[in-house]
């Protein structure tokens, strides 16, 4: 099966840049919907913006991006990379929550989340996942 990874940055809107509570509902959201259409991925939120990589076939990656597009608890969505992959960064995770560790915080080096270059944006998401236990 070809796979498809597209990893966006938004802003955050309202409660969304900075409430737990939101954050979790979208993450348990997101799992159960990802579950269902067979992709994986990781969520980051940091300086009031969202990053997200989604992994999956083509037309599932671009159905999600279309609803993402749609949801008002951001805005300004901007794809960082939306490309064809040899396989997923995230095999375990249908979603999973990536934190600003220090090992990601020198990745991403003073700089935004829109300021990453794909390979930039997947390492930094890489990184910050690295000490996750992966799910039974």
């Amino acid at each position: 099966m070809p796979l498809h990874r597209a990893i966006y940055v938004s802003d955050a809107v309202g409660e969304a840049a900075t409430s737990l509570l939101v954050l979790a509902e979208i993450l348990g959201a997101s799992e159960r919907n990802n579950r269902r259409d067979g992709l994986t991925g990781a969520l980051m939120r940091h300086g009031g913006r969202f990053m997200q990589a989604i992994e999956g076939r083509r037309a599932d990656v671009d159905r999600l991006m279309d609803r993402l597009r749609a949801d008002p608890r951001h805005q300004n969505v901007r794809l960082l990379s939306d490309q064809d992959v040899a396989g997923r960064l995230f095999p375990e995770w249908p979603m999973t929550l990536a934190q600003m560790t220090p090992a990601a915080a020198r990745v991403l080096n003073g700089a935004g989340l829109d300021q990453l270059s794909p390979d930039r944006a997947e390492t930094l998401l890489s990184t910050a996942t690295q000490a996750l236990t992966v799910p039974a």
